[in-house]
């Protein structure tokens, strides 16, 4: 699972039901949730 920062526990969290996504610019993202608190957590992997 990949990784990402939560902006409300202020830590690396591992990334709940992660959903790879591709955003406008045609770079990849992971969307999902946080594992401890639930918040939406974002992370920009990188190009496609």
């Amino acid at each position: 699972m990949p990784k990402g920062r939560c902006m409300k526990c202020k830590k690396e969290v591992e990334i709940k039901n992660p959903e790879e996504v591709v955003m406008k610019n045609g770079m990849k993202a992971a969307k999902g949730t946080c594992g401890a608190c639930g918040t939406k957590v974002f992370r920009i992997l990188g190009k496609a």
